[in-house]
Protein backbone atom coordinates (compact mmCIF):
# COMPACT_ATOMS: atom_id res chain seq x y z
CA UNK A 1 0.00 0.00 0.00
CA UNK A 2 1.52 3.40 -1.13
CA UNK A 3 1.06 6.45 0.30
CA UNK A 4 1.47 9.98 -1.79
CA UNK A 5 1.02 12.34 1.96
CA UNK A 6 1.44 12.54 5.96
CA UNK A 7 -1.94 12.53 6.07
CA UNK A 8 -3.01 9.99 4.35
CA UNK A 9 -0.42 7.84 6.12
CA UNK A 10 -1.41 9.42 9.31
CA UNK A 11 -5.07 8.09 8.73
CA UNK A 12 -4.10 4.70 7.81
CA UNK A 13 -2.16 4.35 11.26
CA UNK A 14 -5.00 5.24 12.80
CA UNK A 15 -7.29 2.68 11.35
CA UNK A 16 -4.71 -0.15 12.06
CA UNK A 17 -4.56 0.65 15.82
CA UNK A 18 -8.46 0.97 15.97
CA UNK A 19 -8.31 -2.57 14.39
CA UNK A 20 -6.09 -3.67 17.35
CA UNK A 21 -8.58 -2.52 19.97
CA UNK A 22 -11.81 -3.49 18.33
CA UNK A 23 -9.97 -7.01 18.01
CA UNK A 24 -8.82 -7.27 21.62
CA UNK A 25 -12.50 -7.49 22.37
CA UNK A 26 -10.88 -5.46 25.62
CA UNK A 27 -11.70 -1.82 26.83
CA UNK A 28 -9.17 -0.02 24.98
CA UNK A 29 -7.89 3.69 25.03
CA UNK A 30 -6.77 5.03 21.06
CA UNK A 31 -4.48 8.26 21.57
CA UNK A 32 -3.45 10.48 18.86
CA UNK A 33 -1.26 13.24 20.18
CA UNK A 34 0.29 15.83 17.47
CA UNK A 35 2.85 18.42 19.15
CA UNK A 36 5.23 20.92 17.92
CA UNK A 37 7.94 22.72 19.69
CA UNK A 38 10.29 25.71 19.12
CA UNK A 39 9.33 25.61 15.75
CA UNK A 40 10.38 22.69 14.82
CA UNK A 41 9.08 19.34 13.08
CA UNK A 42 5.57 18.47 14.20
CA UNK A 43 6.03 15.10 16.17
CA UNK A 44 2.91 12.53 15.56
CA UNK A 45 1.82 9.57 17.84
CA UNK A 46 -0.75 6.87 17.71
CA UNK A 47 -0.63 4.94 20.29
CA UNK A 48 -3.27 2.16 21.36
CA UNK A 49 -3.61 -0.52 24.19
CA UNK A 50 -5.18 -3.20 22.01
CA UNK A 51 -3.42 -6.22 20.48
CA UNK A 52 0.30 -6.21 20.24
CA UNK A 53 1.30 -5.00 16.61
CA UNK A 54 2.85 -7.49 13.75
CA UNK A 55 5.52 -6.22 11.64
CA UNK A 56 3.53 -7.80 8.47
CA UNK A 57 1.64 -4.50 8.95
CA UNK A 58 4.45 -2.35 7.92
CA UNK A 59 6.32 -4.45 5.35
CA UNK A 60 3.80 -3.76 2.67
CA UNK A 61 3.50 0.03 3.07
CA UNK A 62 5.29 2.71 0.93
CA UNK A 63 5.79 6.36 0.94
CA UNK A 64 6.75 8.44 -2.32
CA UNK A 65 5.99 11.90 -2.23
CA UNK A 66 7.57 14.48 -4.31
CA UNK A 67 5.63 16.97 -2.54
CA UNK A 68 8.55 19.41 -0.56
CA UNK A 69 5.62 20.48 1.92
CA UNK A 70 6.08 16.78 3.70
CA UNK A 71 9.38 17.39 3.77
CA UNK A 72 9.74 13.83 5.55
CA UNK A 73 12.48 11.51 5.99
CA UNK A 74 10.04 8.04 6.02
CA UNK A 75 11.11 6.57 9.22
CA UNK A 76 8.86 5.08 11.75
CA UNK A 77 9.22 4.67 14.95
CA UNK A 78 7.31 1.69 16.69
CA UNK A 79 6.97 0.14 20.21
CA UNK A 80 5.00 -3.05 20.69
CA UNK A 81 4.19 -5.40 22.79
CA UNK A 82 1.37 -8.53 23.04
CA UNK A 83 -0.07 -9.94 26.63
CA UNK A 84 2.43 -12.73 26.83
CA UNK A 85 5.89 -10.75 25.63
CA UNK A 86 7.70 -10.02 28.45
CA UNK A 87 9.71 -7.00 26.58
CA UNK A 88 8.35 -4.09 24.68
CA UNK A 89 9.60 -4.55 21.13
CA UNK A 90 11.49 -1.66 19.51
CA UNK A 91 11.89 -0.97 15.64
CA UNK A 92 12.64 2.07 13.01
CA UNK A 93 11.49 1.57 9.63
CA UNK A 94 11.85 3.53 6.56
CA UNK A 95 9.55 3.54 4.45
CA UNK A 96 11.34 5.23 1.42
CA UNK A 97 13.88 2.13 1.50
CA UNK A 98 13.90 -0.73 -0.01
CA UNK A 99 12.67 -4.24 1.49
CA UNK A 100 16.16 -5.21 2.74
CA UNK A 101 16.68 -2.40 4.87
CA UNK A 102 13.33 -1.48 5.82
CA UNK A 103 13.00 -3.01 9.50
CA UNK A 104 15.72 -2.21 11.81
CA UNK A 105 15.39 -3.86 15.39
CA UNK A 106 16.54 -1.81 18.00
CA UNK A 107 16.96 -2.79 21.70
CA UNK A 108 13.96 -4.07 23.61
CA UNK A 109 13.04 -3.05 27.15
CA UNK A 110 11.71 -5.15 29.55
CA UNK A 111 7.86 -5.22 31.20
CA UNK A 112 9.41 -6.33 34.26
CA UNK A 113 6.64 -9.22 35.18
CA UNK A 114 3.93 -6.55 34.01
CA UNK A 115 0.95 -8.12 32.06
CA UNK A 116 -0.05 -5.32 29.37
CA UNK A 117 -0.67 -5.68 25.76
CA UNK A 118 0.15 -2.46 23.20
CA UNK A 119 1.64 -0.49 20.43
CA UNK A 120 3.16 2.85 19.51
CA UNK A 121 3.97 4.49 16.25
CA UNK A 122 5.64 8.00 15.88
CA UNK A 123 6.83 10.07 12.66
CA UNK A 124 8.10 13.53 12.48
CA UNK A 125 7.51 15.96 9.69
CA UNK A 126 6.95 19.63 8.78
CA UNK A 127 3.32 19.16 7.75
CA UNK A 128 1.00 21.61 8.57
CA UNK A 129 -0.60 20.91 12.64
CA UNK A 130 -3.80 22.76 11.82
CA UNK A 131 -4.25 20.72 8.69
CA UNK A 132 -3.67 17.26 9.85
CA UNK A 133 -5.70 18.32 13.15
CA UNK A 134 -8.91 18.95 10.68
CA UNK A 135 -8.23 15.52 8.70
CA UNK A 136 -7.99 13.31 11.63
CA UNK A 137 -10.96 14.87 13.42
CA UNK A 138 -13.30 14.35 10.83
CA UNK A 139 -11.89 10.71 10.26
CA UNK A 140 -12.45 10.27 14.03
CA UNK A 141 -15.93 11.43 13.70
CA UNK A 142 -16.50 8.87 10.88
CA UNK A 143 -15.10 6.48 12.59
CA UNK A 144 -17.96 6.73 15.31
CA UNK A 145 -20.67 6.07 13.20
CA UNK A 146 -19.33 1.94 12.93
CA UNK A 147 -19.87 2.63 17.03
CA UNK A 148 -17.10 0.22 17.62
CA UNK A 149 -17.99 -0.02 21.31
CA UNK A 150 -14.91 -1.11 22.96
CA UNK A 151 -12.77 2.09 21.99
CA UNK A 152 -12.28 5.53 23.92
CA UNK A 153 -9.96 7.67 21.40
CA UNK A 154 -8.41 11.04 22.65
CA UNK A 155 -7.00 13.71 20.21
CA UNK A 156 -4.67 16.48 21.63
CA UNK A 157 -3.04 18.96 19.33
CA UNK A 158 -0.60 21.54 20.71
CA UNK A 159 1.28 24.37 19.03
CA UNK A 160 3.93 24.95 22.10
CA UNK A 161 5.31 28.10 20.79
CA UNK A 162 1.43 29.35 20.58
CA UNK A 163 -0.07 29.88 23.93
CA UNK A 164 -3.64 28.47 24.53
CA UNK A 165 -3.44 26.05 21.22
CA UNK A 166 -3.97 23.25 22.96
CA UNK A 167 -6.90 21.05 21.60
CA UNK A 168 -8.42 18.46 23.57
CA UNK A 169 -11.50 15.89 22.16
CA UNK A 170 -12.85 12.77 23.51
CA UNK A 171 -14.56 10.48 21.48
CA UNK A 172 -16.59 7.84 22.44
CA UNK A 173 -19.01 5.58 20.73
CA UNK A 174 -22.96 5.38 21.73
CA UNK A 175 -22.46 7.09 24.80
CA UNK A 176 -25.52 6.38 27.13
CA UNK A 177 -27.80 4.77 24.99
CA UNK A 178 -28.61 1.11 25.09
CA UNK A 179 -28.05 -1.40 22.73
CA UNK A 180 -29.10 -5.17 22.40
CA UNK A 181 -26.55 -7.61 24.21
CA UNK A 182 -24.59 -9.07 22.52
CA UNK A 183 -24.95 -6.20 19.73
CA UNK A 184 -23.97 -7.17 16.35
CA UNK A 185 -21.95 -4.94 13.69
CA UNK A 186 -25.65 -4.12 11.91
CA UNK A 187 -27.17 -2.75 15.16
CA UNK A 188 -24.08 -0.87 16.39
CA UNK A 189 -24.02 0.21 12.82
CA UNK A 190 -27.46 1.37 13.19
CA UNK A 191 -26.52 3.14 16.71
CA UNK A 192 -24.03 4.90 14.74
CA UNK A 193 -26.04 6.43 11.86
CA UNK A 194 -28.75 7.32 14.39
CA UNK A 195 -26.23 9.50 16.51
CA UNK A 196 -25.09 10.60 12.99
CA UNK A 197 -28.37 12.15 12.31
CA UNK A 198 -29.45 13.20 15.69
CA UNK A 199 -26.17 15.84 15.98
CA UNK A 200 -27.00 16.58 12.36
CA UNK A 201 -23.87 14.78 11.42
CA UNK A 202 -21.66 15.35 14.05
CA UNK A 203 -21.91 19.43 13.61
CA UNK A 204 -23.18 19.11 17.04
CA UNK A 205 -21.10 17.58 20.20
CA UNK A 206 -24.89 16.24 21.27
CA UNK A 207 -28.46 15.53 20.00
CA UNK A 208 -30.23 18.27 18.74
CA UNK A 209 -33.69 18.30 21.01
CA UNK A 210 -35.47 20.48 18.90
CA UNK A 211 -35.12 18.81 15.51
CA UNK A 212 -35.25 15.45 17.73
CA UNK A 213 -37.56 15.73 20.90
CA UNK A 214 -37.39 11.79 20.85
CA UNK A 215 -35.68 8.69 18.88
CA UNK A 216 -39.03 7.69 17.45
CA UNK A 217 -38.60 10.53 14.47
CA UNK A 218 -36.13 8.70 13.07
CA UNK A 219 -37.35 5.71 10.54
CA UNK A 220 -34.55 2.87 10.40
CA UNK A 221 -33.95 0.16 7.59
CA UNK A 222 -31.11 -2.25 7.50
CA UNK A 223 -30.13 -5.06 5.37
CA UNK A 224 -27.44 -7.43 5.16
CA UNK A 225 -26.25 -9.11 2.00
CA UNK A 226 -23.38 -11.64 1.73
CA UNK A 227 -21.38 -13.73 -0.69
CA UNK A 228 -18.85 -16.46 -0.79
CA UNK A 229 -16.24 -15.54 -3.46
CA UNK A 230 -14.94 -18.53 -5.65
CA UNK A 231 -12.94 -21.50 -4.30
CA UNK A 232 -11.22 -19.02 -1.64
CA UNK A 233 -14.43 -19.57 0.56
CA UNK A 234 -14.20 -16.09 1.75
CA UNK A 235 -17.57 -14.51 2.79
CA UNK A 236 -18.19 -10.70 1.84
CA UNK A 237 -21.15 -8.78 3.90
CA UNK A 238 -22.41 -6.23 2.48
CA UNK A 239 -24.45 -3.86 5.72
CA UNK A 240 -26.44 -1.13 4.87
CA UNK A 241 -28.81 1.33 7.11
CA UNK A 242 -30.85 3.65 5.38
CA UNK A 243 -32.27 6.98 7.75
CA UNK A 244 -35.16 8.83 6.94
CA UNK A 245 -36.14 11.61 9.41
CA UNK A 246 -38.01 14.68 9.51
CA UNK A 247 -36.99 17.62 10.69
CA UNK A 248 -38.98 21.16 11.06
CA UNK A 249 -38.53 23.63 8.10
CA UNK A 250 -39.08 26.89 10.16
CA UNK A 251 -35.72 26.21 12.43
CA UNK A 252 -33.21 28.16 10.40
CA UNK A 253 -30.57 27.94 13.50
CA UNK A 254 -29.81 24.10 13.05
CA UNK A 255 -28.54 23.29 9.53
CA UNK A 256 -26.40 20.25 7.97
CA UNK A 257 -22.83 20.47 6.24
CA UNK A 258 -24.57 19.25 2.77
CA UNK A 259 -27.88 20.81 2.89
CA UNK A 260 -30.49 18.18 1.31
CA UNK A 261 -28.39 15.77 -0.09
CA UNK A 262 -28.45 12.15 0.93
CA UNK A 263 -24.93 11.45 2.57
CA UNK A 264 -23.66 8.17 1.43
CA UNK A 265 -20.77 6.49 4.03
CA UNK A 266 -19.16 4.01 2.71
CA UNK A 267 -16.48 1.47 5.46
CA UNK A 268 -14.37 -0.85 3.96
CA UNK A 269 -12.76 -4.23 6.62
CA UNK A 270 -14.35 -1.54 9.76
CA UNK A 271 -12.67 1.37 8.56
CA UNK A 272 -13.57 4.31 6.60
CA UNK A 273 -13.31 4.29 2.95
CA UNK A 274 -14.00 6.58 -0.33
CA UNK A 275 -17.23 5.91 -2.18
CA UNK A 276 -15.27 5.02 -5.43
CA UNK A 277 -16.87 5.46 -9.18
CA UNK A 278 -17.59 1.75 -8.99
CA UNK A 279 -19.89 2.08 -5.95
CA UNK A 280 -21.68 5.70 -7.55
CA UNK A 281 -22.63 3.18 -10.80
CA UNK A 282 -24.04 0.60 -8.44
CA UNK A 283 -26.01 3.26 -6.31
CA UNK A 284 -26.96 4.91 -9.70
CA UNK A 285 -28.12 1.32 -10.91
CA UNK A 286 -30.74 0.57 -7.90
CA UNK A 287 -34.12 0.79 -8.44
CA UNK A 288 -35.20 3.93 -6.61
CA UNK A 289 -38.54 4.73 -8.48
CA UNK A 290 -39.94 2.06 -6.72
CA UNK A 291 -39.59 3.15 -3.96
CA UNK A 292 -40.95 6.75 -4.54
CA UNK A 293 -37.53 8.47 -5.20
CA UNK A 294 -36.47 10.08 -7.87
CA UNK A 295 -32.63 10.37 -8.25
CA UNK A 296 -31.69 14.30 -9.87
CA UNK A 297 -27.93 13.24 -9.59
CA UNK A 298 -24.97 12.26 -7.65
CA UNK A 299 -21.38 13.66 -7.13
CA UNK A 300 -18.42 12.18 -4.93
CA UNK A 301 -16.90 14.53 -2.40
CA UNK A 302 -14.88 14.66 0.85
CA UNK A 303 -14.96 10.50 0.14
CA UNK A 304 -18.43 10.49 -0.04
CA UNK A 305 -21.47 10.04 -2.43
CA UNK A 306 -23.56 12.83 -1.97
CA UNK A 307 -27.47 12.10 -3.55
CA UNK A 308 -30.21 14.54 -4.51
CA UNK A 309 -33.60 13.37 -5.09
CA UNK A 310 -36.41 15.43 -7.19
CA UNK A 311 -39.34 14.69 -5.08
CA UNK A 312 -38.63 14.78 -1.60
CA UNK A 313 -40.41 17.35 0.65
CA UNK A 314 -38.20 20.42 1.84
CA UNK A 315 -38.47 18.77 5.98
CA UNK A 316 -37.65 14.71 4.87
CA UNK A 317 -33.90 13.58 5.23
CA UNK A 318 -32.08 10.47 4.08
CA UNK A 319 -29.35 9.33 5.26
CA UNK A 320 -27.17 5.55 3.96
CA UNK A 321 -24.44 3.86 5.41
CA UNK A 322 -22.73 0.79 3.83
CA UNK A 323 -20.33 -1.17 5.12
CA UNK A 324 -18.03 -4.29 3.44
CA UNK A 325 -16.11 -6.59 5.23
CA UNK A 326 -14.85 -9.72 4.92
CA UNK A 327 -15.12 -12.32 7.45
CA UNK A 328 -11.56 -13.55 7.27
CA UNK A 329 -9.60 -9.94 7.20
CA UNK A 330 -8.47 -8.86 10.28
CA UNK A 331 -6.26 -5.74 9.65
CA UNK A 332 -7.36 -3.70 6.73
CA UNK A 333 -5.49 -4.11 3.36
CA UNK A 334 -5.90 -3.42 -0.12
CA UNK A 335 -9.06 -4.86 -1.77
CA UNK A 336 -10.69 -3.68 -5.54
CA UNK A 337 -14.44 -3.09 -5.14
CA UNK A 338 -15.43 -6.12 -7.81
CA UNK A 339 -18.52 -6.46 -9.47
CA UNK A 340 -19.60 -9.00 -6.66
CA UNK A 341 -19.63 -6.18 -4.23
CA UNK A 342 -21.35 -3.99 -6.18
CA UNK A 343 -24.12 -6.45 -6.65
CA UNK A 344 -24.20 -6.79 -2.70
CA UNK A 345 -24.53 -2.95 -2.83
CA UNK A 346 -27.50 -3.19 -4.40
CA UNK A 347 -28.82 -6.15 -2.49
CA UNK A 348 -28.63 -4.50 0.72
CA UNK A 349 -29.85 -1.49 -0.59
CA UNK A 350 -33.01 -3.19 -1.39
CA UNK A 351 -33.33 -4.86 1.76
CA UNK A 352 -32.81 -2.10 3.67
CA UNK A 353 -35.46 0.20 1.96
CA UNK A 354 -37.81 -3.02 1.96
CA UNK A 355 -37.09 -3.37 5.82
CA UNK A 356 -38.42 0.74 6.11
CA UNK A 357 -41.69 0.03 3.97
CA UNK A 358 -42.36 -3.02 6.12
CA UNK A 359 -41.49 -0.83 9.71
CA UNK A 360 -43.15 2.43 8.40
CA UNK A 361 -46.97 2.35 6.77
CA UNK A 362 -46.84 4.80 4.03
CA UNK A 363 -43.01 5.33 3.72
CA UNK A 364 -41.34 4.59 0.47
CA UNK A 365 -44.93 4.04 -2.01
CA UNK A 366 -43.93 3.53 -5.42
CA UNK A 367 -45.00 6.53 -7.74
CA UNK A 368 -47.87 4.19 -8.65
CA UNK A 369 -49.14 3.36 -4.88
CA UNK A 370 -49.19 7.42 -4.61
CA UNK A 371 -51.21 7.57 -7.49
CA UNK A 372 -53.88 4.88 -6.52
CA UNK A 373 -54.21 6.30 -3.23
CA UNK A 374 -55.17 9.75 -4.66
CA UNK A 375 -57.89 8.17 -6.14
CA UNK A 376 -58.60 7.06 -2.44
CA UNK A 377 -60.96 9.70 -1.35
CA UNK A 378 -63.16 9.47 -4.49
CA UNK A 379 -63.79 6.16 -4.06
CA UNK A 380 -64.24 6.05 -0.47
CA UNK A 381 -66.92 8.84 -1.02
CA UNK A 382 -68.61 6.54 -3.91
CA UNK A 383 -68.60 2.91 -1.39
CA UNK A 384 -70.04 5.39 0.92
CA UNK A 385 -72.84 6.87 -0.54
CA UNK A 386 -73.51 3.59 -2.78
CA UNK A 387 -74.13 1.94 0.46
CA UNK A 388 -75.89 4.52 2.91
CA UNK A 389 -78.92 5.43 0.03
CA UNK A 390 -79.35 1.17 -0.14
CA UNK A 391 -82.67 0.78 0.71
CA UNK A 392 -81.73 -2.71 1.78
CA UNK A 393 -81.50 -2.71 5.69
CA UNK A 394 -79.76 -6.17 5.69
CA UNK A 395 -77.27 -5.35 3.09
CA UNK A 396 -76.75 -1.79 5.03
CA UNK A 397 -76.17 -3.69 8.53
CA UNK A 398 -73.54 -6.39 6.99
CA UNK A 399 -71.55 -3.58 5.68
CA UNK A 400 -72.09 -1.36 8.75
CA UNK A 401 -70.37 -4.83 10.95
CA UNK A 402 -67.77 -5.52 8.28
CA UNK A 403 -66.40 -2.10 8.49
CA UNK A 404 -66.76 -2.12 12.35
CA UNK A 405 -68.74 0.43 12.62
CA UNK A 406 -72.30 1.24 15.01
CA UNK A 407 -75.49 1.36 13.04
CA UNK A 408 -76.69 3.94 15.30
CA UNK A 409 -73.55 6.16 15.00
CA UNK A 410 -73.03 5.90 11.15
CA UNK A 411 -72.51 8.88 9.50
CA UNK A 412 -71.39 9.88 5.65
CA UNK A 413 -68.38 11.12 7.64
CA UNK A 414 -67.35 8.03 9.51
CA UNK A 415 -68.01 5.85 6.84
CA UNK A 416 -66.13 7.86 4.32
CA UNK A 417 -62.60 7.97 6.93
CA UNK A 418 -63.80 4.19 7.66
CA UNK A 419 -63.01 3.43 4.04
CA UNK A 420 -60.66 5.48 2.67
CA UNK A 421 -58.71 4.34 5.72
CA UNK A 422 -58.88 0.53 4.72
CA UNK A 423 -58.39 1.55 0.99
CA UNK A 424 -54.99 3.43 2.08
CA UNK A 425 -53.86 0.67 3.89
CA UNK A 426 -54.33 -2.38 1.05
CA UNK A 427 -52.56 0.18 -1.42
CA UNK A 428 -49.45 0.43 1.40
CA UNK A 429 -49.85 -3.04 2.06
CA UNK A 430 -49.75 -4.29 -1.97
CA UNK A 431 -47.28 -2.03 -2.58
CA UNK A 432 -44.96 -3.76 0.00
CA UNK A 433 -45.22 -6.68 -2.21
CA UNK A 434 -43.34 -7.92 -5.22
CA UNK A 435 -45.18 -6.46 -8.72
CA UNK A 436 -46.05 -9.76 -9.81
CA UNK A 437 -47.28 -11.71 -6.74
CA UNK A 438 -49.84 -8.69 -6.20
CA UNK A 439 -53.23 -9.96 -5.60
CA UNK A 440 -56.29 -8.02 -4.91
CA UNK A 441 -56.61 -7.81 -1.12
CA UNK A 442 -60.36 -7.70 0.18
CA UNK A 443 -61.28 -4.34 2.45
CA UNK A 444 -63.25 -6.11 4.72
CA UNK A 445 -61.36 -8.77 6.48
CA UNK A 446 -58.78 -8.27 8.97
CA UNK A 447 -55.48 -6.79 8.22
CA UNK A 448 -53.37 -8.97 10.10
CA UNK A 449 -54.78 -11.63 8.62
CA UNK A 450 -54.47 -10.27 4.75
CA UNK A 451 -50.74 -9.60 5.95
CA UNK A 452 -50.55 -13.48 7.15
CA UNK A 453 -51.43 -14.33 3.57
CA UNK A 454 -48.89 -11.91 1.69
CA UNK A 455 -45.97 -13.09 3.93
CA UNK A 456 -47.04 -16.76 2.70
CA UNK A 457 -47.26 -15.74 -1.24
CA UNK A 458 -44.25 -13.64 -0.93
CA UNK A 459 -41.67 -15.55 -3.51
CA UNK A 460 -41.19 -13.77 -6.73
CA UNK A 461 -41.18 -10.69 -8.57
CA UNK A 462 -43.00 -9.34 -11.31
CA UNK A 463 -44.72 -6.12 -12.60
CA UNK A 464 -48.47 -6.58 -12.62
CA UNK A 465 -50.51 -3.77 -11.48
CA UNK A 466 -52.39 -3.14 -8.57
CA UNK A 467 -55.71 -2.98 -8.17
CA UNK A 468 -58.79 -3.81 -5.30
CA UNK A 469 -61.06 -5.83 -4.54
CA UNK A 470 -63.92 -4.11 -2.56
CA UNK A 471 -66.36 -6.73 -1.77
Amino acid sequence: MEFSSVQNLSLHLISSAFQRCRLSEQICRLSVILARSSSSSLRVSISDTGNGSCLEEFQGLRFSSNDDADNWDGMLSIKTTSISDTEIHNYTINLKASDSSKITRLTSNTKNGARFSGSEVCLSSFVSIDLLVAEIHQFLEKMMILSIPNVATHLVAEDCDVPGSRYEKVFLANGDKELPIPASNLDLLKSGLEDYVLRHGNTLSNKCHYCFPNWEQLKVGSGVACSIENHQHNELVMEAVIIISNMPVDNTECFRKYGDKTEVFYFKDFSPGTVSKSLMKALKGIDWKSYGLKLGGIVQQDRLALLEWENLTRDTHVDIVLHSYNKQTVIPGPRKITQTERNLVKRAVKLSLDDLKEKHAGVLLSSHAVQVRSYAPDLAKTIAGLILSSSDLNFQEECFSLLGLQSQVVGTENMENCIRERIVSVIEMNDKKPHKNKVAPSLFVDDRAQELEFEENDMEEGEDDLDLQLF
